[in-house]
């Protein structure tokens, strides 16, 4: 029997906690997988640790800053996709925050590479240039979120007409139980304690104001070509079912595993195999219950403003994802109060104004103004009983 190739891996956004859980499952499996490539915002100690053991081809930094060692070292803005051109890697793992991975995301595709994406704000802001982009040049995106991935597991094997609808779990994030009266008031250091998860400071914010599931239900639209109004959000405190796809004889399916990154990033390097990798195994009769609960979208009202987003189309996503990132930012700074984050959000796309132009430079005009517009709005006044903003308008030639 021919031993399997060597795959060789590119990590982007290798400090962060996907690129570290990435580089947890290659070091127990080194006879599948070769590091090659490096990639994060600055140099650090933990980088340089990677670096010491890892021993890339090349490093790429989005800053210009100094460095040391022997490896060669990018810098610069355009650093991340000259490392995916230069390389040529198998598999290009896209763990990077906002839209700095973009363009070395898009290059992979290009590639044919398989690209492995934690990074929701990619399809989010620009589902249709990459889409258009994958389907050009034959490029594999498969998602290594725990929610997209169950889905992508669910729907393996099924027919895209027989899919009825798709359900994205929660479990309501850090404040799920936080009495309404009391959200205004809640901390940083509140919103930051996960019940299940270990996570960046980001993304647990926005799994306290639930805005990763609106951003989720976009994201879930352009990966599966299901329209965001077949997507829908399901609070689940366990963890343990991450996705459950219906289909049209009444039927579902759903995907479960401990609340470990680790299993969807497995999922995706060995795909279309599955990869033992010594990782904890669910035992089912530990569990006491599984349960389901609607959303409140009085306590969640980012899941309704991701829809409206998705259903005005054009750049409004992209303002939607922009405009959440700064408000994130300035909630852990304690600039605004937690229920300020989505409210700050809503008055920024309710300001914006979009046609249907959806390519990559008009995306990243349309983010560039939603975070200068955010970060304005902020300090123009006070979100204390903020007035809602106007409703969306649909781009013309779009349906909400």
């Amino acid at each position: 029997m021919v031993a399997s190739r060597v795959k060789r891996v590119a990590v982007l956004g290798s400090t962060g906690s996907i690129g570290t859980q990435t580089l947890d499952l290659v070091s127990r499996l080194p006879d599948a997988f070769k590091i090659v490539g490096l990639g994060a915002g600055h140099w650090s100690l933990t980088l340089a640790q990677q670096v010491e053991l890892w021993r890339p081809e090349l490093v790429a930094l989005s800053a210009s800053e100094p460095d040391s060692g022997d490896t060669k070292v990018l810098k610069g803005p355009t650093a991340l996709e000259e490392m995916v051109d230069q390389l040529c890697a198998d598999i290009v793992v896209l763990g990077t925050p906002g839209l700095v991975g973009l363009p070395a995301c898009i290059a992979a595709v290009r590639q044919g590479a398989v690209v492995l994406l934690a990074n929701k704000e990619t399809l989010v802001s620009a589902g249709a240039a990459v889409s258009d982009v994958a389907r050009t040049w034959g490029g594999t995106i498969i998602p290594v979120d725990s929610e997209h991935s169950g889905i992508w597991q669910c729907l393996r094997g099924e027919r895209h007409e027989t899919i009825q609808h798709l359900y994205l779990t929660s479990s309501g994030g850090a404040l799920r139980d936080v009495p309404l009266a009391d959200l205004p008031s809640a901390s940083p250091e509140q919103a930051l304690r996960h019940p299940n998860w270990k996570m960046g400071a980001k993304i647990t914010i926005d799994s306290a104001t639930l805005m990763n599931k609106g951003l989720e239900i976009i994201e879930a639209s352009w990966l599966f070509g299901i329209p965001a109004s077949r997507v829908s959000v399901v609070l689940h405190r366990q963890s343990i079912v991450h996705a459950i796809a219906e289909f049209r004889d009444g039927s579902m399916k759903a995907q479960m595993s401990l609340p470990d990154m680790r299993h969807a990033i497995l999922y995706g390097l060995g795909y279309p195999d599955r990869l033992a990798a010594g990782l904890p195994r669910m035992d089912l009769f530990s569990m006491s219950a599984l349960t389901f609960e609607p959303v409140d979208e009085e306590r969640y009202p980012a899941v309704s403003l991701a829809r409206q987003a998705a259903g005005a189309g054009g750049t409004y996503p992209a303002v939607l994802n922009a405009a959440n990132e700064v408000a994130v930012e300035l909630f852990l700074a304690g600039t605004i109060r937690f229920t300020d984050v989505v409210s700050l959000v809503k008055e920024v796309v309710g300001r914006h104004e979009s046609g249907l132009e959806s390519d990559i430079e008009s995306v990243l005009a349309a983010d560039r103004w939603a975070r200068q517009e955010a970060r304005t709005a902020a300090f123009r006044q006070s979100y204390s009983g903020l007035a809602a903003a106007n409703e969306l308008s649909p781009a013309p030639g779009t349906g909400a």
